[in-house]
């Protein structure tokens, strides 16, 4: 008889839990990807997650991940799919276009303009998400929705001819109140729509929003993508 690992039982609340938002949103469950955030754990956890039906990834740093990337080989992980999903310097984009199958933190037009360099002498289209920021918090990173950089970035994105925008992605202010979150994700949604209207030629469709303890209601708001990581995997270890 086959033993169930912590990561599985993890998976199956997960499931139940994202099955739940979507029957109270009116939304398939095909309508939410999930992400599996690995971020501090071991290339041994990427392929547990691979081994139960996970290929969509997050990882948060180009270095931390390119030191798995050697054992995940000798794992035989291949058909992955990994998204950077943190802060990424223009200065390391190069590295990241080649380790990385999209780039979910784009917050400049001079990033976006290295990944798109990247991308052209790697031969491949690169996905993108645009980071927006939606909190006051000195740390979080990404475009102020209303500002010029993120019309800017916009309107030079058609002449980036290596880079597809997917759409948006955001963290919520570090608030433990759901109505927070909630306020933030529908912001999100709502900023979404306008520059659809705005920018037609771009795709939205994209909203990466949600992760471990608020995943349930940033799928009732809309979101296409969430990004798990203590729930499916435990507590991160400490370095």
């Amino acid at each position: 008889m086959e033993t169930v690992t912590a990561f599985q039982e993890n998976l199956a609340r997960i499931e139940e839990c994202i099955h739940r938002a979507c029957r109270r949103a009116g939304r398939p469950r095909e309508a939410v990807r999930l992400m599996a955030v690995s971020k501090t754990h071991p290339a041994e956890a990427i392929a547990e997650a691979v081994a139960a039906g996970v290929t969509l990834i997050g990882e948060n740093r180009v270095q931390e991940f390119e030191s798995k990337r050697p054992r995940l080989t000798e794992l035989g992980i291949t058909n992955a799919e990994i998204h950077l999903i943190g802060h990424l310097q223009s200065n390391k984009s190069t590295r990241a276009a080649e380790l990385f199958s999209a780039i979910d933190t784009v917050d400049s037009l001079r990033l976006a303009q290295r990944l798109n360099d990247a991308a052209g002498k790697l031969g491949r289209p690169l996905p993108i998400l645009i980071e927006i920021k939606l909190s006051s918090e000195p740390a979080k990173t990404g475009l102020d929705p209303a500002g010029p950089d993120l019309r800017t970035l916009l309107q030079r994105l058609p002449g980036l001819a290596h880079l597809r925008l997917r759409g948006l992605m955001t963290i919520p202010p570090l608030d433990d109140r759901p109505e927070t979150a909630r306020a933030s994700f529908h912001t999100l949604r709502t900023v979404r729509d306008t520059l659809a209207q705005q920018f037609p030629g771009l795709d939205f469709s994209e909203l990466s929003m949600g992760m471990s303890g608020d995943f349930e209601i940033a799928i009732e708001e809309g979101s296409t993508l969430i990004r798990i990581g203590t729930a499916l995997f435990g507590e991160r270890p400490r370095p």
